[in-house]
């Protein structure tokens, strides 16, 4: 069957858009594909989570866990300490570095989370 172009709205899921300077910015509506698969995760303590579904960055005071090995400007997945994907990130510092550093450091920038579901649910689509 076929369908004409006016009708046709958005087959499947988005993962994300390209900005005007051609970067790819990849959308929370990917999470649930994403996680599974994802090689690097951070684990935030159940304090912080409410911080980072605002949108704010991860502290090393809100981490729980991190992945061995993760480099620093790694994208990664954030987690509840229950398993929980709440959304995507870069690792501000590597594994080794977010053992030394002090408790207001950050370790994760905030790129992506299931709030925005919430705060910008009239532009996400």
């Amino acid at each position: 069957a076929s369908v004409p172009r006016e009708s046709l709205v958005a087959p499947g899921t988005c993962f994300g858009k390209f900005t005007k300077s051609q970067k790819f910015r990849l959308s929370v509506t990917a999470l649930d594909f994403l996680a599974p698969y994802a090689k690097y995760k951070v684990w935030v303590k159940p304090g912080s989570e409410q911080s980072f579904l605002y949108g704010n960055h991860v502290l090393k005071s809100g981490l729980g866990r991190i992945t061995e090995n993760t480099a620093q400007y790694q994208g990664v997945v954030v987690y509840s300490m229950a398993d929980v994907p709440l959304g995507f990130g870069v690792a501000a510092k590597s594994t080794q570095e977010c053992r030394k550093v002090d408790p207001l450091a950050i370790v994760v920038f905030h790129q992506a989370d299931v709030g925005e579901y919430v705060r910008n649910e009239d532009t996400l689509t």
